[in-house]
């Protein structure tokens, strides 16, 4: 290596090691977080009593059987629960970071292309009128998701255009649908049968995790982690796509066929996460803004933080939604438009930020 090429190097070696100083200390907040987030509710459990329950459960041991209690509530509830609060943190957060990217708006988050709107839909039809009543428990979930899915291709084909999927089509085309994905779901809570469809609609719109199961965990933690790890070896594709069509036309990279792509990613993700949780809204608009904030616009480092910052933000936001008026809980949205308008603002007053940079 020669001299002008060693010293090129130092400056990367000294972010990789900032960001290696930077995600430890996170990785042990999230543990910590999900560790008090099982062990606090409103039935509290002793944080040893709560770690014995969860070392047995894992290794396949037994408690005593006036702990059986103690132990359902810790493993059987809270434990799948939390779970599902860090995934879907960390997946929102993620999308977020990729959809702000894709059609270069500051404002974009998971829910602006429709998905959400259209994930209503299918779970207001559930709730209203028994649609696919012999899935069970699954029932909202998959209507949701197919929702979610079928908004998805319906604003993917109305945005599409000669010029392949650009970005101010791709917003446009996704905010009008989800007006008239509205419409539609006000209209199926209105003719309703059941009197209390709109308050079991409303509290899914803002989002909950009281339905969480170990069943619902392996695909949304599946479609994160795989998510995640595409985006970020595609992250040098983000920070062209960032800069703008014409910039990244100069680089040799063909935009609107890498939007489509990330188009399909950050659409299957949403949908999965919706499924499990309801719209929770705030959380892919804001995170990926305060990591920036943190670390920058490269978006390697963005989407290493943004999951870890996320999970911790959503397993805290569950906790308090679950405890503060305890036994009703608060929907989540709620929370985390209460604690992340007022943050979101100080940020943006203190450091001068905009988006990527400019």
């Amino acid at each position: 290596m020669t001299t002008s090429e060693t010293q090129s190097a130092l400056p990367v070696r000294r972010r990789e090691r900032g960001l290696i100083t930077a995600v430890l200390p996170l990785v042990a907040v999230l543990a910590g977080s999900i560790l008090i987030g099982i062990a606090l509710g409103p039935t509290p459990v002793p944080l040893p009593e709560t770690v014995r329950y969860l070392v047995a459960a894992i290794t396949g041991g037994s408690v005593d059987a006036g702990d059986a209690s103690g132990y359902a509530i810790t493993w059987q509830v809270r434990t799948p629960r939390v779970l599902l609060a860090a995934v879907v943190g960390a997946g929102l957060s993620v999308v977020g970071v990729a959809i702000q990217a894709t059609v270069r708006n500051a404002l974009a988050d998971p829910f602006i292309l429709g998905v959400s709107s259209g994930a209503s839909v299918g779970a207001s039809a559930v709730v209203s009128f028994g649609l696919f009543a012999g899935l069970g428990v699954y029932a909202l979930s998959t209507a949701a998701l197919l929702g979610a899915l079928g908004a998805s291709a319906l604003v993917y084909l109305a945005a599409r255009g000669k010029s392949g999927l650009t970005p101010l089509r791709l917003v446009l085309t996704g905010v009008a649908l989800a007006y008239g994905f509205q419409a539609l779901m006000s209209a199926i809570v209105f003719f309703a049968p059941f009197s209390d469809s709109a308050r079991t609609v409303l509290f899914w719109l803002m989002g909950s995790l009281g339905s969480a199961t170990w069943s619902s965990l392996p695909l949304a933690a599946a479609t994160v982690a795989l998510a995640t790890v595409l985006l970020l070896r595609n992250c040098r594709a983000l920070d062209v796509l960032a800069l703008g069509d014409e910039t990244a036309a100069g680089l040799g990279m063909d935009a609107p066929a890498v939007r489509k792509k990330l188009f399909l990613l950050t659409a299957i993700v949403t949908g999965c996460l919706v499924a499990v949780s309801g719209a929770v809204g705030f959380v892919g608009l804001v995170i990926p803004h305060l990591v920036r904030l943190l670390v920058g616009a490269n978006h390697r480092r963005v989407l290493t933080l943004a999951p870890l910052i996320g999970a911790i933000f959503l397993v805290w936001v569950d906790l308090a939604s679950r405890t503060l008026f305890a036994p009703r809980e608060l929907p989540l949205g709620v929370i985390t438009a209460l604690i992340g308008v007022p943050v979101f603002i100080t940020l943006l007053r203190r450091r001068g930020y905009l988006f990527g940079g400019r």
